[in-house]
């Protein structure tokens, strides 16, 4: 079978030779392996490792994961490590190497299960400026170990899955051919939505947009997530991306002249936003896409075209976009003050013209202080994963998000729409969103 027919048939294919899974005993805490990039203060490591070493807030009590942290591998320790602090103050070794990390310097698989957290670090960028984290590297030498040992326990990946669409696609591959739960994505689609809005499963669905912030390859793949995780609930179901076309500047506003609906829909998701800057003068005006279109000027948009004629955009609307990288916090606190919004909102439209729109709550700094709390569900879906050993949502929705991102930044590079035959990746949404209720 080709890359391509594996996309195609990707959501009714089945493990061909599935290893022994190995369940634990519930006479003790499964354990799990953690490996990070880096664990520094806010990173998403530290936010993951203090998790499950300390707890968090869960359900109005103090919530300690049934998990053990057992197996650690870090691969960067920077000058504000706090990797290694945080395994004396736990008795915690860390590992020289990943087979090490998951056997426990023993010639057997000795976890219950995996976390593959491979954001922030000091690793190259390419000629489209995408940071080339290891994940994918990770997950090769898991499966190794895997097949070396002749068992499989669940696997969470961080966000994307890779910057490479086939990579991405292996991985998926991987895990269907040794039968083992996988977990990926991001905080954007179980975080808190205010308004609780969960959209009826098969609901008639025309439109989704997402008006968010942030950088390429990065932030963009929060944005879609925001908007696939709602616009898989329509009826029959996700059925793949035939087109995007990701552009930059005042071409973002001259396209939606065209698009009155998509228009109509930023506002919609615009109207639900916490940070929404207003124009010079005003605490509060109507909005309107001109202040808009002067405070964001360098805006990114991505439209994308389903192959059931669904649309999703997805909006970075970027006021001052220069990095906070190697900044004091006062410094950095200002140039979050300085962006048109910093929150991440979404609006749909139904084939009646009913608009529904929340925001999906991911309160950044200088709000979030050390808590992050968006984190939380994540974790519990984590913990359900492992003690479960299945996925409460699909990889498809991560496989297709990443390659949702992947070509919209293809597109950016190229200045020109993609033609996307790769992301037939057809899936049905699960009948419960599994988002915080809290």
């Amino acid at each position: 079978m080709t890359r391509r027919e594996f996309t195609t048939t990707l959501a009714l294919a089945t493990a061909s030779a599935p290893l022994t899974t190995f369940a634990a005993s519930r006479s003790r805490r499964p354990k799990v392996a953690l490996l990070a990039t880096e664990v520094k203060r806010y990173s998403h490591a530290q936010h993951f490792v203090d998790r499950l070493l300390e707890g968090y807030g869960w359900r109005g009590a103090h919530h300690r994961p049934p998990l053990e942290l057992a197996g650690f591998y870090v691969d960067q320790f920077p000058d504000n490590d706090l990797a290694r602090e945080r395994a004396q103050r736990h008795n915690l070794k860390i590992y020289p190497t990943i087979a090490e990390a998951l056997t426990l310097g023993t010639s057997k698989l000795a976890v219950d299960g995996v976390l593959i957290i491979g954001e922030h670090g000091d690793y190259p960028k390419n000629e489209k400026g995408q940071r080339l984290y290891p994940r994918y590297k990770w997950f090769k030498e898991i499966v190794e170990v895997f097949e070396r040992t002749g068992r499989s326990v669940p696997v969470f990946n961080d966000k994307h899955l890779s910057t490479d669409w086939p990579e991405a696609v292996e991985m998926v591959e991987e895990s269907r051919r040794l039968g083992f739960a996988f977990l990926a994505g991001s905080s954007l689609p179980v975080t808190w939505r205010i308004p609780s809005l969960e959209l009826p499963i098969n609901c008639a669905l025309e439109e989704s947009v997402c008006a968010c912030y942030g950088g390429i390859d990065s932030y963009d793949f929060h944005g879609l997530e925001t908007a696939q995780c709602m616009s898989e609930r329509r009826a029959g179901g996700e059925a793949g991306v035939k087109s995007i076309h990701a552009v930059q500047g005042d071409i973002v506003w001259e396209m939606l002249k065209d698009r009155p609906q998509t228009r109509d829909l930023l506002l919609a998701a615009l109207s639900r936003s916490h940070t929404l800057s207003a124009p010079e003068g005003y605490t509060f005006a109507v909005p309107s896409f001109e202040p808009l279109r002067v405070a964001s000027p360098n805006t990114t948009a991505y439209f994308i075209e389903h192959l059931d004629g669904f649309r999703t955009s997805m909006f970075l609307l970027n006021g001052n976009t220069a990095s906070v990288a190697g900044l004091d916090q006062k410094s950095r606190d200002a140039l979050w003050l300085g962006r048109s919004v910093r929150d991440f909102t979404y609006a749909g439209r139904l084939k009646n013209g009913k608009v529904e729109s929340c925001k999906f709550h991911l309160p950044m700094p200088p709000w979030y202080a050390t808590l992050a709390d968006f984190f939380n569900p994540l974790m519990n879906h984590i913990e359900t994963t492992v003690i479960e050993r299945k996925a409460p949502y699909p990889v498809e929705r991560t496989l297709l998000t990443t390659g949702m991102t992947t070509f919209a930044v293809e597109s950016l590079f190229q200045k020109q729409p993609l033609a996307t035959p790769e992301l037939k990746v057809p899936y049905r949404a699960p009948s419960e969103s599994n988002f915080w209720r809290a």
